[in-house]
Formats: C-alpha cells, structure tokens, sequence
C-alpha cells in the first residue's frame, strides 16, 4: 500500500495511525515523518511534541541516526517548544557532534559523507549545483563533519618533504664532507 499523502499535511491521528502501520506502506519515509513534524501548520507546538515523542518510541535508533544524517532536522526536533540562549544552542550542538563521532567510531564508518555533508547546499536558490551529490573533499563541498580529535597531517606533510629532501642531499653532504677532510 502506499499512503499518496504529504507527511506534512496529516493530523495527529493519521500520524499515529500511519506509525503503527508503517510496515504496511511502500513509501514510508521515516526521514520526511520527523521532517513534517517541524514543517506541518495545521499541528500546534503541543501536537507536534506529542509526534515526535509517539514516533520516537517506533523509531528511536532511527532518530538517533539522524544526528548524523540530518543534524539540522535532528536539532529542531529536539528543541521544539524550548526557549534557548545562544549558550544553550551552542552544548547542544557540541552535544550532537561528539554524538556524531561517537556513532562513526561504534559503527566503525571510515567515511564521513552522510546525508546533509553529501549535497551541495549553498543556499542560492539558482545554484546549478544545489542538491547534487558531491564528492568528499571537491570544490562543491558546502560542509563537512569535523570534530577536535582529528588528527592535523599539516606537520607531517612538512616533516615528510624534510626527510625527503635530506635523503636525496645526503650523497651530496657526504662529499662535502670527504672534501673537507
């Protein structure tokens, strides 16, 4: 079956109904549910909390996930109804990206480009290129996920040329050397 609805334009009930059914339906995207959540005007903040709650307990590892797949989408889902200072917006990001790295290294995820890092999303509406999957590390990329424990190689690319240099020069300062004696 499939439910040949906008997420975004259902009321509590069909929301609960569709959730205890999702199993039912092809086309259910449990991304655009929590996406509709924020974006539905016909639900009050009451109701739109008690969605999100509903469906987090079907899909709780799944909302987890989208810490990393969606951190926006993640983030304002979970402030819903929250009244928050810059200070507050700030732990909680820091929250969601020691989350992020916490759910790579438990999955063992060698790569980083997931979801929203894997678009490139540069906010002007006539962008050619807005929406296409890109490459890791090209000239398209938007944004990328990055945490303090990364490991800097900037010192090592430096030490590596040093000690490639002195190879090459050693047969070199071994004459100078013989010349001198």
């Amino acid at each position: 079956m499939k439910i040949d609805k906008r997420f975004n334009e259902l009321t509590i009930s069909q929301y609960k109904h569709y959730i205890d059914d999702y199993k039912k339906y092809t086309d259910f995207n449990v991304l655009g549910l929590y996406r509709s959540i924020c974006e539905n005007e016909k639900l009050d903040l009451e109701a739109k909390i008690e969605i999100r709650d509903y469906a987090n307990i079907t899909f709780l590892k799944t909302f987890e996930f989208y810490q990393l797949k969606d951190p926006d989408t993640y983030f304002n889902l979970i402030t819903l109804g929250k009244e928050l200072t810059k200070p507050d917006e700030y732990q909680i990001w820091e929250n969601i990206r020691t989350n992020q790295e916490r759910i790579l290294k438990d999955k063992k995820i060698k790569h980083r480009n997931f979801g929203t890092y894997s678009k490139h999303n540069c906010g002007i509406d006539w962008c050619p290129y807005d929406g296409l999957m890109i490459k890791k590390g090209s000239k398209f990329t938007e944004s990328e996920i990055h945490f303090d424990s990364d490991h800097k190689d900037y010192g090592a690319k430096k030490k590596s040329e040093k000690n490639k240099k002195s190879r090459k020069n050693i047969q070199k300062i071994i004459d100078d050397e013989l010349d001198l004696i």
